[in-house]
């Protein structure tokens, strides 16, 4: 990542002092920063300190004559290879998704042709209101921009939920598993499918089966695919994620739902497919049309088995280079290499979901790959820096198989 210019925008929030050390870890992995204050932020912390850390002079005001002299602004926008807002503040989302241009930082995110990541930070009621929301879906729909938490947690405020910026660590491997797209990279122009989320099977009109999986890994991997040259469709379960920015999503319910979209996508041609999706096993044999009410002590539920995507699409006879995904709670080499062999999978990425904090709805996480020929181990490590890896990893052995 060695001379990567980074533009970091920070506006008015407690979490601007966590700003700091993200600075510095981004300078520390080779990066160029310079830095962008709102007056808001500049209440929090010290341009000073900034300045200090990324050995450049801090921009706060669009009205600096001695700057804007030379448009200072359209220097800042052109110079960035990537612009990120952290914190990002509800008022600064909101300015952004109605395209405002009426500060510094508002000014250079218009002109730029970078991308821009926000790392929204508030209290949990600005984040669940409906207006906030409603900024954040035109946002998602931005293919410039990318929106990269937030975290829950407890907030300064004294309020649990979410709204918390991510921390860090997370935003400087987030930051550093981007590469540019390369036209001579294997993955330029390749076709890949990839299934995200769980699925949820109903039970009746407002119940269902499910399973804990927040589609992180899976999005973080269409991202990683996306930035290294490949068309990729995301087949998604229901998830509150943004869309990764180039690429085409596909939202499903179901696992019957899930196996006809990822069909009709290979269909349409795929190089490589890789299955992260926690698809439902089971549904219930019957659905009922009108909710089941509480009439006994206990209710037997006939369940039935689903479709497997996998297996149906590693079996095709023009089976794509196909990657599986096991999360496992014990014996993780042995079941997944299992489910490997079975399925006919060219590789397989598995996790000991059990162990704390990594896995499902987390944004860390530790995996296994194996393939017919070895092993290796990533992690511990954020989903954005694993993505990274894996999508190498997977593009080499892809043109391996091609090759041979």
């Amino acid at each position: 990542m060695a001379g990567k210019r980074l533009l970091l925008g920070i506006t008015g929030g407690i979490a601007a002092y966590k700003s700091a050390e993200l600075v510095r870890l981004l300078k520390k992995a080779g990066c160029e920063v310079r830095v962008v204050m709102t007056p808001g932020a500049e209440a929090f912390v010290a341009p000073l300190t900034f300045q200090a850390l990324s050995g450049e002079p801090v921009r706060t005001s669009l009205l600096d004559p001695e700057a804007e002299a030379g448009m200072g602004h359209i220097e800042l926008a052109k110079w960035a290879d990537q612009v990120l807002v952290a914190p990002a503040s509800a008022d600064f989302l909101a300015r952004l998704a109605h395209g405002l241009a009426d500060d510094l930082l508002a000014t250079v995110c218009c002109a730029t042709e970078a991308p821009i990541a926000v790392a929204p930070a508030m209290n949990q009621a600005m984040w669940k209101n409906h207006r906030t929301q409603r900024n954040l879906a035109l946002l998602s729909e931005d293919p410039q921009i990318s929106v990269w938490g937030p975290d829950q947690g407890d907030q300064a405020c004294g309020d649990t939920g979410p709204g918390r910026m991510l921390e860090p660590e997370a935003l400087a491997d987030r930051v550093l598993a981007q590469p540019e797209p390369q036209t001579g990279s294997v993955l330029a122009g390749k076709r890949v499918v990839i299934t995200a989320g769980p699925t949820r099977e109903p039970i009746d009109p407002v119940r269902y089966i499910s399973n804990h999986s927040s589609g992180k890994m899976g999005y973080a991997l269409a991202e990683a695919a996306a930035r290294a040259g490949a068309v990729v469709v995301l087949v998604s379960g229901p998830v509150t994620l943004p869309v990764p920015r180039g690429v085409e999503m596909r939202p499903v319910q179901t696992a019957t739902d899930m196996l006809a979209a990822a069909s009709q996508a290979v269909d349409e041609g795929c190089d490589i497919f890789i299955a992260t999706a926690a698809v439902a096993d089971y549904r219930p044999k019957a659905t009922a049309g009108d909710k089941i009410k509480k009439n006994s002590e206990a209710m037997a539920l006939e369940l039935v088995r689903n479709p497997d995507t996998l297996a149906t699409i590693a079996a095709r006879p023009d089976a794509p280079f196909t990657v599986g995904f096991a999360a496992e709670t014990r014996d993780v080499e042995r079941y997944a290499t299992d489910k490997m062999q079975r399925k006919k999978l060219d590789m397989i990425v598995a996790n000991d979901v059990s162990v704390p904090g990594l896995g499902f709805n987390s944004d860390q996480n530790a995996v296994s790959v194996f393939w017919p020929e070895g092993r290796a181990d990533i992690g511990p490590a954020s989903k954005q820096a694993i993505a990274g890896r894996l999508v190498a990893l997977i593009a080499q052995h892809c043109e391996q198989g091609v090759n041979e």
